[in-house]
């Protein structure tokens, strides 16, 4: 593709709105930590699904993007991992760190068997066939995206994890402390619901789900995209995982032949209502590979 269109390796490096643009969801959450720490709880729960659940997976898409080091460049890697910290904060569970030694490992060895922990387990796979148990499933997915990696593919603690760790739960005992336990289940609970029974959580299961034998990767072009940093363009994603997400649509148009005859979606909630009904579906309906050679990991 890029002998025939060079003009896509001008669409990488770093995008310089990333940045502002984390920082003022970051200061967004702040705000609505003050805000709801005099609510009554029913208002709480509300904003919490409502508002909180929505920025907060937003956000772990925002580092998504940032340990592809699309805030501040390849040169300065490091500026990427702390500032991913930050980034985390609002969020409440500390995982930057560990998300992006995992995430890379996705891109090299996509369904690599006993190394892409995007791959559910033997166990989800087997016990969650029916359609209630796929839809407790759906809502449990922040559950076993924490310990997934640690039945497949448990990795040393790094120096980085801590210091993730350490900040994030330094932030979240000031956050009780200056403001009580209101804006703390606010900020936990709109992370697991927003990574649960939520619009936005369809991405988990329209990126790679085949939904069509033999197609592994799809693409969703609906207008969540917007809340997402464009993470439904996800063929272009894969092909290309160093152009930011604001620039993945350049991707499509200039390479359009490519990519318009692939699968592809326009609601992520049909294809949590898809995958739930369909009894042809579950989480066993992913492509796993045997890797072969040498194999290195983050």
């Amino acid at each position: 593709m890029l002998p025939k269109y060079p003009k896509i390796k001008t669409l990488m490096g770093p995008d310089p709105r990333l940045k502002w643009i984390v920082c003022m969801m970051v200061v967004i959450q702040f705000v609505a930590f003050y805000l709801v720490k005099d609510l009554d709880w029913k208002w709480v729960l509300f904003w919490t699904y409502a508002f909180g659940s929505c920025i907060n997976h937003s956000m772990t898409l925002a580092i998504h993007e940032i340990s592809h080091n699309t805030a501040f460049g390849n040169n300065k890697a490091m500026w990427n991992r702390y500032f991913a910290i930050f980034a985390n904060l609002p969020i409440g569970l500390p995982y930057s760190a560990s998300f992006k030694r995992y995430h890379l490992d996705h891109h090299r060895y996509l369904g690599g068997d006993g190394i892409d922990v995007d791959i559910p387990t033997d166990f989800e796979g087997w016990f969650f066939c029916t359609r209630f148990r796929k839809f407790i499933w759906i809502i449990l997915q922040p559950l076993f995206y924490a310990i997934r990696p640690l039945c497949i593919n448990p990795k040393p603690i790094t120096q980085l994890e801590m210091t993730n760790v350490a900040f994030q739960v330094t932030f979240n005992v000031l956050l009780y402390w200056l403001w009580g336990a209101k804006p703390v289940v606010y900020m936990l609970a709109g992370s697991m619901l927003g990574m649960g029974l939520h619009p936005i959580s369809g991405h988990f299961i329209a990126e790679h789900y085949m939904f069509l034998k033999g197609h592994e990767t799809y693409s969703y072009y609906g207008s969540l995209n917007l809340l997402t940093f464009n993470v439904g363009y996800h063929n272009e994603h894969h092909d290309f995982p160093s152009i930011p997400g604001r620039r993945l649509p350049m991707v499509k148009e200039i390479a359009a032949e490519y990519y318009a005859d692939l699968p592809q979606y326009t609601s992520w909630v049909k294809v949590l209502y898809d995958f739930i009904m369909d009894d042809t579906i579950s989480p066993y309906s992913r492509i796993k590979r045997k890797l072969k050679g040498e194999v290195k990991q983050e």
